[in-house]
Formats: structure tokens, sequence, C-alpha cells
């Protein structure tokens, strides 16, 4: 049985919010990247740097410097993809909640 990847099982812990609202917004992506008709060269980047975002959100793994670094690769691969602006927007929204990485 497949289960949704915005959805967690009840276990009666409580979740971080934004961890919440990430895995939300990267599963909506997915699936309108899925469902997105047209071919374009970068697309398995994308779809791979999402399936990377999904799986942090899952384990609970977020490394901040990982999850702008996943942000960046999917903007620069469906960037120019009006289609997906709305949903790339959400997940940049979910992903600037966990604030600016330390700089060196």
């Amino acid at each position: 049985m497949l289960r949704s990847l915005d959805r967690r099982p009840a276990t009666g812990g409580k979740e971080d919010p934004r961890v919440t609202e990430l895995r939300t917004a990267v599963a909506r992506l997915r699936r309108e990247l899925a469902a997105h008709p047209a071919e374009f060269p970068d697309r398995a980047i994308a779809e791979d740097e999402l399936a990377a975002l999904a799986a942090m959100a899952a384990h609970g793994t977020l490394e901040i410097p990982r999850l702008r670094r996943c942000l960046l690769l999917i903007a620069g691969s469906i960037g120019s993809v009006s289609a997906l602006a709305h949903g790339l927007s959400q997940v940049r929204a979910a992903v600037d909640v966990f604030g600016e990485s330390p700089r060196d």
C-alpha cells in the first residue's frame, strides 16, 4: 500500500510544523512535476532533488545548507517552467522558514 508523502502516521508525537510545511510543499511540487507533460533537459535533476528534500523531511535530518542547495538546483532546473512556478515558490517559502545557514 502506498502512503502519501505529505502525511505521517499518527504516533502521538508532535512534529515541527516547519517540517510538515516542507513535506507538504515538496509533495505538491513532485505531483505537479510528474503531471507536467513537457520534457525539459533538467527534469531529472529536479526530480532527484525533490526526492532528496522529501527524504530529509521524512527522516527529520534537515541540514540547512543541504536544503538550500536542493532548492537552488530545483529552481535552476524548473525555473523557466511557468506552470510550476507556484509550487516552486511554496517549496522556497518552506525552506526559508528554517532560516539562514551560518557563514564561515
